[in-house]
């Protein structure tokens, strides 16, 4: 395969992961306390907007096939999403003040669905781009690359310009870093990706659906293990600001830490996609979750001034994060592949469900742990010993439980080269 055509695929992931991170770290905090609503409030609110994924991801899926069929193209729906996404990023960022709820659900709605419809075609050119096992995690790791990249970026721009401490003005700084990059890159990638498949899509039904998870029992582990993963993984996400300051005490070197943990993931990577091609990538992707877990199991011994111990603790963790985000995918496009077998082409349908397995778990994660805090009468400005327990067992402990869970059903998929 050739390397431009790699590099040209994976650009778009750099824009599409700066709004991710707003999304998942500093947007809930944001509204919490910079805008003011009650933190149990803010964890419900997000929540139900990420559960309407459950019904527009699949469905967007399906459209982004029905694209092909009418206009031998993805990219239509891709166009519209962007649209779609530029201007409700935008607002969810600047809420109106008289009605901030509201305007937290609506927006974060909108903002799902135009990332969905960018991202869902995305991710199913990379089981069309090349048929080979090989490319396939070439592709996939070379995208969750640059979406680290991304992250990074997103990470350093606000202490650039030194508006790090408050979320609101990291918030725009961050939109603004976005729109620069997503609009040249995201032409970039739509006017070199070129397949060519003229597909026929059958009414839409769930009958292709269920005949695949039928024939392939795989699919239902890969994406129950996946689930459980990702649980796992955003919960450290969504609760790191709260665990830095007010456990580790340490909230000035949140940032970097940040920043070290994703480097990690960096460096990391190449060595990941090597022992995948060596041993299979489910034999690596479950290396990487014994690693991780490994690191994680020691966060419940630390305390106030134990920053070392915790950056420790994030750089082992972090060269899990290539394998984590890359290997998953890559699995799901083999899978997809496989499924054409048995049905006619319904690739952007299996990965507009995946992307919806993503989101429920991040949706469920915000849910449970701002709900849980809420329960216990937790408070950011007066956090109390009982209040920070839970904090630090849902930052740490419960974490490592479902990626036990995870890997019970991951190690029920047979990884077969295809």
């Amino acid at each position: 395969m050739q390397n431009k055509l790699v590099l040209y695929y994976s650009l778009l992931a750099i824009p599409l992961a700066i709004v991710g991170l707003p999304l998942y770290i500093y947007l809930p905090t944001f509204y919490a306390t910079t805008v003011g609503v009650e933190i149990a409030t803010v964890g419900l609110i997000i929540f139900l907007a990420r559960l309407t994924d459950v019904f527009t991801d699949p469905y967007f899926g399906y459209l982004s096939d029905k694209s092909v069929e009418y206009f031998n193209s993805r990219k239509p729906i891709m166009i519209l999403g962007s649209f779609i996404l530029i201007c409700s990023f935008y607002a969810l960022i600047n809420p109106n003040l008289e009605f901030p709820k509201l305007w937290l659900l609506t927006f974060s709605i909108l903002v799902y669905i135009g990332w969905s419809m960018i991202n869902i075609p995305y991710l199913t050119w990379s089981s069309e781009i090349s048929q080979k096992y090989e490319d396939k995690t070439l592709l996939n790791s070379s995208r969750e690359l640059f979406t680290i990249i991304g992250v990074l970026i997103a990470l350093l721009v606000p202490y650039i310009y030194k508006v790090s401490e408050d979320f609101e003005q990291t918030l725009q700084i961050l939109y603004l870093s976005f729109l620069i990059l997503f609009i040249p890159l995201f032409f970039i990638t739509l006017k070199t990706i070129k397949i060519k498949t003229r597909i026929k899509i059958e009414k839409y039904t769930f009958k292709n659906l269920k005949n695949i998870y039928k024939n392939m029992s795989d699919l239902k582990y890969l994406q129950i293990g996946y689930f459980f993963n990702n649980l796992a993984n955003a919960l450290p996400a969504t609760l790191f600001l709260l665990f830095i300051e007010l456990v580790i005490q340490e909230k000035s070197s949140g940032g970097m830490i940040l920043i070290l943990y994703f480097f990690s993931g960096i460096i990391a990577l190449p060595f990941w996609n090597f022992l995948s091609n060596k041993i299979g990538k489910k034999k690596t992707w479950i290396s990487s979750i014994i690693l991780a877990s490994t690191a994680f199991a020691f966060v419940p011994f630390l305390q106030a001034g134990d920053l070392n111990a915790f950056i420790i603790i994030s750089l082992v963790s972090g060269l899990s994060l290539g394998a984590d985000m890359a290997l998953p995918t890559a699995i799901q496009s083999d899978l997809v592949q496989k499924s054409k077998e048995y049905e006619s082409n319904i690739s952007g349908l299996l990965f507009g469900i995946w992307t919806m397995i993503t989101k429920l778990s991040l949706a469920f994660t915000v849910a449970l742990s701002f709900v849980i805090l809420g329960f216990f009468e937790f408070e950011a400005s007066n956090p109390t010993s009982t209040s920070l327990l839970v904090l630090s067992f849902l930052y740490g402990i419960f974490p490592v439980i479902l990626k036990l869970i995870a890997m019970l059903f991951i190690n029920k998929y047979s990884d077969k080269k295809a």
